[in-house]
Formats: C-alpha cells, structure tokens, sequence
C-alpha cells in the first residue's frame, strides 16, 4: 500500500498518479484526491492500482449508489456525481484529440438521460455456485449482483427470476427492446422473440435479440439526429453506410431520397438491413475487403466502425471518393483521434465534433464528427 496525490483523469476509467518516479493508473479515485492505494499490478513502464482509502477527497467525491461498484468491473465513475462525471469524460476527449490529430476541442460532453436503468442489453456471467453477477474489473471473476440488482441495467427480470433461468448456464443476456423483454442462456433463447424490434424517427427496425444494437435507449435516435444535421443530405446524392449493422442511418439517408450502400462484416445484419431498408443496396462482408464495392464518387458517407477505429486503409479509400461531408461515429476517442489525424492529412478536417454521455456511470462516451475538404494548412485546430 502507497499514499499518492492523484493527478489527471485518463482514458480507460482510471487516475494518474507517480510514485517511486513510476505512473500509476488508480482505479476508484478522482483528480486532486489524496488516496492509500494498493498496486495490483506491476509493469515496467506503469503499474495498476485501486484505492483503498481516501485522505483527501475532492468536491464531486459521492457514495456510489451500488454496492458492489468498487468490485465489478461495468461501472467506473460512480464514485463521481453526474456533473464530475461529464467533467472527466470532456478532458478525456480533449485530451485524446488534441494529442492524437492536434485538435484544440473546445466543446463538453453532453448528458443524455436516464443516468441509470438505461442499459437495454446487459450480458451476466454465472459463477460455478449458480450465482449471477458480472465481471470484476480486468478480470474473469463473477461478482454476485446485490439484491436489487446491476444499477445500470434497464427494468427487466429481478435477481430471484435471472438466478431461475441461469440454472446450468455460464450466462444470460437480457435484451430489453420495444416488444418487451428477451432473455438468452448461452445463447439459446428462453423468452421473448428470436427478432426484436426499435423505433427510431418512426422507422422500425428488426434486430437479432443477439444482434447489435446501441444499448441505451435514447443512443439511436441522438446520434441519427447528430449525424443527419451534419451532412444535411439531399435527394439523388450518392451515400455510404459503412460499417451498417442493421441499417440505422442507411434508413434515413434512404428516406431523405440518397442512393444508398450500406457495408457490414455480419451477415446476419445485413439479412435484416436489407428487410428494415429495402430501398437501399448492401454488402455482406469486411470493410477492408470489400472496398472494391465502393463507388468511384460519393456525396456523404457515415462511418461507425468498432472501437478499435476504421485504421488509414479504409480512411484512405473513403477520402479517395472526395465526399462532400463525412460523419464519422466513433465509441472510443483515441480510435476517433487517430483516424481524425489521418483524415487530415488527406485533406479532411472536422467542422464539429459533438460527444454524449451514453453510457453513464462508466468511462465510454460515443462521438460525432463532421468532416468537410480542408484546403487550409497542417496544424493545431480547435473545434467546438
């Protein structure tokens, strides 16, 4: 154990702090804070930690709601209140800008409720006593849920239910959509429909119940509408979906009268992206792979890759298209900062970069970022 003055907030839902001449990164505490810590684990470059007491405790410092929110590894700022919380997530995406892609971000990111019940597809592991919980923090150790349950998790089956249906199984998913609850034991389904579905600015969309979906409920329809106002798209433009799932922005680009083509490794995605938007085209298949099915030209693209980032070979190949305007959706901004840096150098550069807390109580924060042709030099861009 080790007393440290923790420091700056950093990407992952940990604190900074030295000791011995060696970063630290601190689970459990917040900037500014004199904390004991004791050091999990040891590197050479940096060790891990989790705090153990607090000496000092700063303004923002509150009782986490849930008490197993130190031990479980879904949640990292409860410790924060709501508005502490935004504070960490705005520097953290302005720290990630600024040092990947020289981008001076001067916006903040905005809250979106609920802060808790909001988790609509939630993936509970069982230990070997038949216990319900989920994962502790880097680690494959179940923590039991409390009696009320995981306080993130949308309204959906109580503790004495999930234990019920866990019986024999290693885990259970709860997906809570607009026909109700489902549930699925090792991924055989124990109630609801084999296809749910979700409403966003009146489209219907059909789902796998296991399939990918943004998992708040308000997530869908924030970012379609930050997507839409930024690339303003009109009838008979040329549009790229990529990375499509199941056809969410495909749709509205569709509806807005674009010639669309959606792109998505999963094919069961797009079975359903060519059900939820049978006016567009769609290709089954990897992004990296399948650019030979991309348009000499195209007017708009969107782009929401996974969380590793879309990577130079596919910014490359979209820049190659000269679009008039790009939105690129991204769940991590250090994957956001380097596809933005490499953006840049092929002559696009941000005109807005807007981020939501769609994913309260933990470290991730989803983006959007609106490019346009830059003719202006190389260099350090603030964007609000």
């Amino acid at each position: 154990m080790t007393e440290i003055r923790l420091e700056r907030v950093a990407h992952g839902g940990s604190v900074v702090g030295m000791t011995d001449d060696k970063v630290v990164f601190v689970t459990g505490g917040l900037p500014g804070e004199l904390v004991v810590v004791d050091i999990t684990e040891h590197s050479q470059r940096f060790d891990r930690g989790r705090v153990l007491e607090v000496v000092e405790p700063v303004a923002g410092r509150v009782t986490p709601p849930c008490p197993i929110a130190e031990r479980c590894g879904g949640c990292d700022w409860q410790h924060a209140s709501p508005e502490l919380q935004l504070d960490l997530k705005t520097a953290v995406v302005a720290e990630q800008l600024h040092r990947l892609a020289g981008i001076t971000w001067e916006g903040r990111v905005q809250a979106v409720a609920p802060t808790t019940g909001w988790r609509t597809r939630m993936r509970y592991a069982v230990d070997d006593a038949g216990r319900v919980g989920l994962r502790a923090r880097r680690s494959h150790d179940v923590v039991p849920l409390p009696e009320q349950g995981c306080l993130v998790a949308a309204p959906g089956p109580d503790l004495a239910e999930l234990t019920r249906m866990a019986a024999g199984a290693e885990s259970l998913e709860v997906v809570v959509s607009d026909d109700g609850v489902s549930v699925l034991a090792d991924g055989v389904r124990l109630r609801g429909g084999a296809v749910v579905h979700q409403s966003v600015s009146g489209h219907r969309f059909a789902v796998d119940a296991g399939g990918f979906w943004q998992v708040h409920p308000r997530a869908a329809q924030v970012l379609t509408d930050a997507v839409l106002h930024g690339l303003r798209p009109t009838t008979g433009e040329t549009a790229l979906d990529l990375y499509c799932g199941v056809g969410l922005f495909a749709a509205p680009l569709a509806a807005a009268g674009c010639d669309v083509l959606g792109i998505e490794g999963s094919r069961r995605a797009i079975v359903r992206a060519r059900m939820n938007v049978p006016g567009a085209r769609f290709v089954a298949g990897s992004l990296e792979k399948s650019l030979a099915s991309l348009p000499p030209r195209a007017d708009v693209v969107v782009l929401d890759p996974p969380r590793k980032g879309a990577g130079a070979t596919v910014v490359k190949a979209i820049a190659r298209l000269r679009p008039r305007a790009i939105a690129y959706v991204a769940c991590d901004p250090s994957a956001l900062g380097r596809d933005l840096s490499t953006f840049a150098s092929l002559g696009f550069e941000p005109t807005s970069i807007e981020a939501f807390d769609l994913f309260p109580m933990t470290h991730h924060v989803e983006c959007v970022a609106i490019l346009e042709p830059t003719n202006r030099s190389r260099g350090d861009t603030a964007v609000m």
